[in-house]
């Protein structure tokens, strides 16, 4: 069941899950990682002027960001107030000159900071309405020239969910993703990945899942008949080993402004 996302609900969800999620989102912590070693290979020098990372929450790739660049002013935006705490500790003695918050719904927020250099976003894209429009919003902003560099994730991503007929996002392909670049943008690089998470047990996996803030697709409660079945078809189906599995399929995305 594919659903679109309710933001209201999305942010609860991460809300409550920011304090867990560094501890068990370990394939986001592996994307931010990829991430910047991208926007290096796209040759981002040493230190960035003005910087914009939307979908901050506990603030893994901000911390990888100011531990790779210094950096003049870094806005952080997050759906979730609370993620300004981790964003200002994660900040605490960094080469920055200025680190702002900016809370709400990305998609909404104007004015956007202007003349940037590098706008980037980790695991955040596949929660948008209209990426497109976002983006060519973006170009705004972004000086000719400058980094609009994103991971998300693509199609059959967490597939395991979806065959057991529970809600699940839309995922683009990878090509779909590319076209996101508009006429405002150039493609300087996108990688795919496909990564399974082994875990003890499908209750482990709808830990994780709770635990990362990704369960924010359906206000519905299951009832116990419901999740005990869920449990027996998952290990029936998607065992490994001693336990079971979860697949990921990560998407590394750098977009350069044009010129004109």
């Amino acid at each position: 069941m594919k659903l679109t996302p309710d933001k209201q609900l999305v942010g609860s969800r991460f809300g409550r899950a920011l304090h867990t999620y560094r501890r068990s989102a370990i394939m986001q912590r592996i994307m931010a990682g990829e991430l910047i070693s991208l926007v290096e290979r796209a040759g981002m020098a040493g230190h960035i002027d003005r910087v914009l990372e939307f979908g901050s929450g506990s603030a893994i790739l901000t911390s990888l960001l100011l531990e790779r660049f210094s950096v003049g002013a870094c806005f952080a935006n997050d759906l979730v107030a609370e993620s300004r705490d981790f964003v200002m500790q994660a900040s605490a003695g960094r080469p920055v000159g200025r680190m702002a918050f900016l809370h709400g719904d990305i998609e909404c927020i104007e004015p956007l900071p202007g003349n940037l250099d590098l706008v980037v976003s980790n695991a955040t894209v596949q929660w948008l309405h209209d990426p497109a429009s976002l983006f060519d919003r973006m170009a705004d902003s972004i000086r000719p020239g400058g980094l609009l560099a994103f991971s998300t994730f693509s199609t059959g991503n967490m597939k395991e969910i979806a065959q057991l007929g529970e809600p699940s996002l839309s995922y683009r392909t990878p090509q779909e993703i590319a076209a996101l670049a508009g006429d405002r943008f150039e493609v300087v690089g996108i990688e795919e990945d496909e990564r399974r998470q082994e875990f003890a047990s499908p209750e482990a996996v709808l830990r994780h899942i709770r635990e990362t803030g990704v369960n924010g697709l359906s206000r519905s409660t299951w009832t116990r008949t419901h999740y005990l079945e869920f449990l027996r078809r998952y290990r029936l189906s998607f065992s490994s080993g001693s336990g079971v599995y979860l697949t990921y399929h990560p998407v590394y995305c750098c977009f350069r402004r044009k010129s004109i």
